[in-house]
């Protein structure tokens, strides 16, 4: 890894805003999920959330391009599991949907711990994560359409969290990701193909240092350098 990639990836994870997230309600087209994802991590999002009802899809291609190497896709059979995980972070959670007690998505402060549920494209957010939500919000439209595409809402929501979250400052102080994973960011964005060697294997990551070198013992480079059937042999 070069110092420069080892810094980029140093200053992204300093900026990352860990109680800042969104969850996918159902959101089963591909150019949709893989922009919404796209967005996070521009946004400085390091984990979302999705629910799929019915089949399971992999966030990937497309739109991402590379996104989804960064961002952490967490998945949920139902919403109810996924809200109540969420509000265990103590997010506050916001539904985008038009309703009598929506407001403004202006009006909200995310500087708080803040999740916002993105509804299926077609029937939006189900009556369960209205329920579950603490607020909806809407985006004001003024012309012949009612919705946005849900990943243009999420863009559009995520971009006014992010104007308020750097007026507070927020992006000036190092995120408090966890070591472990901070390490295992370092080692799979700048060493992925040593990366994809130890899923392979089944070889743990090593730690890596302040410059960006791997730090790792004898044997485990040994092991590194073999197939798995050689080093297997060894261990026996």
């Amino acid at each position: 890894m070069t110092p420069q990639r080892h810094q980029r990836i140093l200053d992204m994870l300093n900026k990352r805003q860990v109680d800042l997230t969104v969850c996918m309600e159902g959101v089963h087209k591909p150019h949709n999920l893989a922009a919404v994802v796209r967005t996070c991590d521009a946004i400085g999002i390091h984990d979302v959330h999705a629910i799929w009802k019915n089949e399971r899809m992999r966030v990937g291609g497309g739109s991402a391009v590379g996104s989804q190497n960064w961002v952490n896709v967490h998945h949920y059979d139902n919403t109810r599991d996924a809200v109540l995980r969420l509000k265990e972070q103590g997010m506050q959670v916001l539904v985008t949907n038009l309703s009598e007690t929506s407001v403004d998505y202006r009006e909200i402060d995310y500087t708080k711990p803040t999740a916002i549920i993105l509804g299926q494209e077609k029937f939006g957010a189900s009556e369960e994560a209205l329920a579950l939500a603490d607020q909806d919000i809407i985006i004001p439209m003024v012309g012949m359409v009612q919705s946005l595409n849900v990943s243009v809402a999420c863009a559009v929501t995520l971009y006014e969290a992010q104007r308020q979250r750097q007026l507070a400052g927020m992006y000036d102080t190092p995120s408090n990701i966890s070591d472990e994973e901070r390490n295992r960011v370092l080692f799979e964005g700048g060493h992925p193909i040593f990366a994809k060697a130890c899923k392979r294997k089944g070889l743990p990551y090593p730690q890596i240092d302040e410059e960006g070198h791997i730090v790792a013992s004898d044997d485990w480079w040994q092991k590194m350098q073999m197939n798995q059937e050689a080093w297997e042999d060894l261990d026996s």
